[in-house]
This record gives structure tokens, C-alpha cells and sequence, in this order.
């Protein structure tokens, strides 16, 4: 069963430090605590990763997945969609940065999730909520260093 969750949060650097941020696959394990390794598959004609796969610690175990990266929205929007997952069915999603009154980022967190796996719903609602608030919360910590 797929579900969608979103979060916003406001974090004080530009919506470009922020998209900058978010397509440097290769650093996320050095700022974003559950992934754990990072391999870039595909790069477009820009050189922007296009498909990346991810190892990362989730629902208590280690799993990796694929990502295919649509920069056509960007630099407002970077949106992504599973390739292939050992865990996951779907783990598509989005991020949408725009400015603030104060040149601050408002971003957005969008996340589609569906488990090969089935859990009760509470512990995969909680778990999704974890997931969009962590990174959230790790991308703000980065981008105001």
C-alpha cells in the first residue's frame, strides 16, 4: 500500500545552497546520517547524476536503491523516481525549494512510499515521517553551517 507524506521547513541559506546541496550525491553520507554509500550510474549531457544508487540504514535493516533524478523543474524543484529497490516497491519523491521573504529557503519534502514488504501501518507511517523529517532537518544543518 502507497502512501504519501510531505514536510516543509524554513532554512536559512539561498534556494540554490539548497539545490546545490541536494544533487552532490557523492557527500550525502557525509551529512545525511542513514545513507551510507552513494554510487552515481548516469549523468545527463550537463553532467547532473541522473541515476544514482543509494546504501542506506531504514526499517531497522540495510537496503539499497535506485533513483532516477528529473531535473526539468530545477533549480525549484528536484524530483526523483525508483528504479529498483531491495525493500521498496516505489520511493519516489520530490523537493521543492522556493525564497522566503528574507532570502531564507522554504522547502518541501514530498515522498510516495510502497514496501515489498508489508508492516503494520503505524510503524510504516512513523517510519516515513522519520525519513522526511531527517532529511529535512540534516539538509538545514548542512546548509547553515
Amino acid at each position: 500500500m502507497e502512501e504519501q507524506v510531505s514536510e516543509r521547513m524554513v532554512i536559512r541559506a539561498s534556494p540554490a545552497t539548497c539545490f546545490q546541496i541536494l544533487t552532490d550525491f557523492e557527500r550525502y553520507p557525509e551529512w545525511a546520517a542513514d545513507i551510507k554509500a552513494v554510487s552515481v550510474d548516469q549523468r545527463d549531457a550537463d553532467g547532473r547524476p541522473t541515476e544514482v544508487t543509494f546504501r542506506a540504514a531504514a526499517f531497522g535493516r540495510s537496503t539499497s536503491y535506485t533513483l532516477h533524478y528529473d531535473y526539468s523543474g530545477a533549480p525549484s524543484k528536484l524530483s526523483w523516481e525508483q528504479v529498483s529497490g531491495d525493500v521498496t516497491r516505489k520511493l519516489d519523491g520530490s523537493y521543492e525549494i522556493s525564497p522566503s521573504d528574507d532570502g531564507s529557503a522554504d522547502v518541501t519534502y514530498h515522498l510516495v512510499v510502497d514496501l515489498k514488504v508489508p508492516l503494520p501501518v503505524f510503524v510504516k507511517r512513523r517510519a516515513e515521517g522519520r525519513i522526511t523529517h531527517s532529511a529535512l532537518k540534516e539538509l538545514k544543518e548542512r546548509a547553515e553551517r
